[in-house]
């Protein structure tokens, strides 16, 4: 695949520069306002916390499904980079995995600066990208597609290691004395979601049973997870695989009259409160925020100064980070404000 837009490095960066940079770029911006001088006099790009340099349009395409909130906090940090470096934002979304191939090659044809993208179905995104890389547009990725970044010639990624996740909610579940667990994936297909529930079968000692759901019916959500609890009473945890579907499992719960106990993968403002209540026992928690910020920013950086987080062979990893009783109630003031 063609890369040229991409020069190889002989050496490795460590994935934190992506942190360390975009500090920086915000750093600059403070300490010009205070100065009495604008940061572009000194050669810099960033004047009071913004970007001087050119316009630039960038188009964000994830598989989101409708309703699904966890999609918003991505969103937001995107938007939060794209205010501070000067970017018109293009955002857009289908679950659909043609449909989202779809909207990237619209990208490519509306001559983007950059594109940032989900790989939860990467085999159908794999040509558009091609086309994508031959038109010399950068193309990062987020959130889903650690195992196939590289292989479709993306430049950065930005997310966790699913199946490190999937390892340690198992440990979890084993602490905490699980001994027959159901993991619901919401959307059939989808790989990341696939190895969440492979990594926790695969360090979790007692039985995991696989459950598909429709994620985008609700009410459907609700009634298979209610069917499979009264159907095994033996279930002792529900693993979900989103905060949406956590919080309607809570009441899958409920009316099947089971002791099954809650955790989820992905966090949200509902989901802190649940986890205070105890209606929820943990949430392994990835950092949407940031993946939508660093992979806006990071196009920023590349086009602007030429910076590769991961020394482009690296990703840089966001997750996975637990949040329970012990921590919730300093999550939750962030979450509070949509940037956990």
């Amino acid at each position: 695949m063609d890369r040229t837009f991409h020069p190889r490095r002989s050496h490795r960066v460590a994935p934190v520069l992506a942190l360390a940079a975009a500090s920086a770029l915000l750093v600059a911006g403070c300490s010009s306002s205070s100065g009495g001088k604008k940061a572009e006099d000194a050669g810099s790009n960033v004047s009071a916390g913004k970007a001087s340099t050119p316009r630039m349009t960038v188009a964000l395409v994830t598989h989101q499904a409708p309703g699904d909130t966890f999609w918003d906090i991505v969103r937001k940090g995107a938007e939060a980079a794209a205010a501070k470096d000067n970017i018109k934002l293009v955002y857009s979304s289908d679950p659909n995995a043609g449909n989202q191939a779809n909207l990237v090659q619209n990208a490519i044809d509306q001559k983007v600066d950059g594109i940032a993208v989900t790989l939860a179905k990467p085999d159908a995104m794999k040509d558009v990208i091609s086309k994508a890389t031959q038109a010399k547009i950068p193309v990062v990725g987020l959130n889903s597609g650690l195992s196939d970044w590289k292989k479709l010639g993306l430049m950065e990624f930005f997310g966790q290691d699913e199946t490190v996740a999937g390892e340690a909610f198992g440990k979890r579940l084993n602490e905490l004395g699980a001994k027959n667990t159901v993991c619901v994936i919401q959307e059939q297909g989808n790989v990341g979601l696939t190895q969440r529930c492979d990594g926790l079968k695969k360090t979790f000692t007692g039985k995991t049973q696989i459950l598909y759901v429709n994620g985008t019916d609700m009410p459907s959500v609700k009634s298979t997870i209610s069917a499979k609890l009264k159907q095994d009473s033996s279930i002792d945890y529900v693993a979900t695989l989103g905060a949406p579907y956590a919080l309607t499992a809570v009441q899958s719960v409920s009316d099947a009259g089971s002791k099954a106990k809650v955790a989820t993968f992905d966090l949200n403002k509902d989901l802190t409160d649940a986890i205070k209540k105890g209606d929820i026992q943990f949430a392994v928690d990835q950092q949407p925020y940031l993946q939508g910020y660093l992979a806006i920013d990071s196009l920023w950086l590349y086009k602007n100064n030429g910076n590769y987080s991961g020394g482009g062979e690296q990703p840089v990893l966001t997750g996975p980070a637990f949040v329970d009783k012990s921590n919730v109630d300093t999550i939750a003031t962030f979450a509070a404000n949509g940037t956990r």
